[in-house]
């Protein structure tokens, strides 16, 4: 009965990440009301940053009591699709229709049908552990979480077109093979993590004077140091 409850942990933690992406969705088809002081879109965020926060505490609980398992990789995925593919998208389209994009609008939903596709080649893909092919899906929650509050703040104005292609371009790095290390930190040693140091420490600096487009920032860093890493290590080979 202990080793079953123990099992039933983790997955129970990757559902609070589904339930999490759930609410997001809901907030995200009134963005521009205002719950508590806050506009749906601002709590759209904060849902798929808890949903965030869910799904690194599944993998940390599956790693501490010894609980992995096939139906809990497959349970990730679904979830982390749900959070970081639907949930984003779908806030991108109605935040792009009620700024009047028309049909560009639903060009946002793009962004999930990719995410699917990307999640589905990492199931299949075992040497994505310390790197990634293409844009991992949670980072690409965060860029248009920092794009929708740059638009919603009026810090960033970009014609309907422009937005679509920048969608399509996300959407396509997601899918793609570029290879994307990882940030998560598996040791303090400053020679092994400099580079996710740096972004970090970047991304503090960026939310700090930008505020929620400052995430959009930081995601595009991120990319920029992958590419020019991939970029280094093809030279020199």
């Amino acid at each position: 009965m202990i080793r079953i409850i123990k099992n039933m942990v983790p997955n129970c933690i990757t559902l609070l990440n589904l339930l999490s992406g759930c609410v997001a969705i809901t907030f995200a088809f009134s963005a521009f009301d205002t719950y508590g002081g806050l506009k749906g879109w601002e709590w759209s965020a904060i849902m798929m940053g808890i949903a965030a926060a869910f799904d690194f505490m599944d993998g940390a609980a599956a790693r501490l009591l010894h609980a992995k398992s096939e139906i809990g990789k497959e349970l990730d995925s679904l979830s982390d699709l749900v959070s970081f593919g639907v949930a984003p998208g779908l806030l991108l389209m109605n935040v792009m229709d009620a700024a009047g994009a028309g049909w560009y609008a639903y060009i946002a939903l793009f962004i999930p049908a990719m995410g699917a596709l990307r999640l589905a080649k990492f199931n299949v893909d075992d040497t994505q552990a310390v790197t990634f092919k293409g844009l991992p899906i949670p980072a690409n929650a965060i860029f248009w979480i920092g794009m929708v509050g740059a638009v919603a703040k009026g810090q960033l104005q970009l014609p309907a077109h422009v937005m679509a292609l920048a969608i399509i371009l996300i959407g396509l790095l997601m899918v793609s093979n570029l290879p994307m290390f990882s940030l998560k930190v598996t040791s303090f040693a400053l020679r092994a993590n400099l580079v996710r140091y740096l972004v970090i420490a970047a991304a503090v600096v960026f939310v700090a004077t930008m505020g929620v487009a400052g995430f959009a920032a930081t995601i595009l860093l991120y990319i920029a140091v992958s590419a020019l890493q991939r970029i280094i290590r093809v030279t020199t080979d």
